[in-house]
């Protein structure tokens, strides 16, 4: 399993634009990772979210990697990531964070 979060503003993503998301996540992780996505979806509420002192149009997805990366791995599947998430939203690279972290180490 892939823990993902999506962390979006509220009003930001309409209901059509979530769905596609997940389901491109999803297929994401199969081709990336081998493994099916479980999509933690956060709404961050109107007036809690701000950059440079007004309120916010970003976004952060993140996405944990089933085995350690090698950086140039990491690179090439962040920017897939990146893509995939610009083309549905028509956000920029300044209004998006985006996360492949290793496995946690128990």
């Amino acid at each position: 399993m892939i823990h993902s979060t999506c962390l979006v503003q509220a009003g930001q993503i309409s209901g059509e634009t979530e769905a596609a998301l997940r389901n491109q996540l999803a297929e994401f992780a199969q081709r990336a990772f081998a493994a099916p996505a479980q999509i933690n979806w956060i709404v961050v509420p109107v007036g809690s979210g701000f950059t440079a002192g007004k309120p916010s149009t970003s976004s952060v997805v993140s996405m944990r990697s089933t085995a350690p990366l090698e950086q140039t791995t990491r690179e090439a599947l962040l920017r897939e990531l990146s893509d995939v998430w610009m083309a549905e939203t028509n956000c920029s690279h300044d209004e998006l964070v985006a996360v492949i972290s290793d496995p946690a180490i128990d």
